[in-house]
């Protein structure tokens, strides 16, 4: 378990640097989406697994958590390399094409042949 708490703060401004949706983050923390709302609007008092749950995800993608009661509570986001970065985004999606758009794609591909 880890022993620091965070701040619902922190949680919202560790998602935003992800760029992350509440939903985003809820899943891969699995609690449920209400769950992280209340967390983050301060209405509850979230259970300690929850919270660890809750960093663990946020740690893993780079978020650091910073700060105590006297300097303040903060976040920064720790550079991630290309190869790591490129490894978390989907592969692009590839748009099946229709026969009318074979049939235009093999006359532009006809028409922008060099003729020798």
């Amino acid at each position: 378990m880890l022993s620091a708490t965070i701040t619902p703060a922190q949680i919202r401004a560790g998602r935003g640097l992800l760029r992350w949706t509440q939903g985003v983050l809820a899943h891969r923390a699995a609690v449920s989406v209400v769950t992280l709302n209340m967390i983050e609007s301060d209405q509850v008092a979230p259970r300690a697994k929850t919270l660890d749950a809750i960093r663990s995800v946020l740690e893993g993608e780079g978020i650091r958590f910073i700060g105590d009661a006297d300097e303040g509570f903060g976040v920064v986001m720790r550079p991630r390399t290309d190869a790591a970065a490129r490894s978390d985004r989907p592969a692009p999606r590839q748009r099946k094409r229709g026969p009318q758009q074979e049939k235009q794609q093999e006359k532009t591909s006809r028409s922008m042949r060099a003729d020798t």
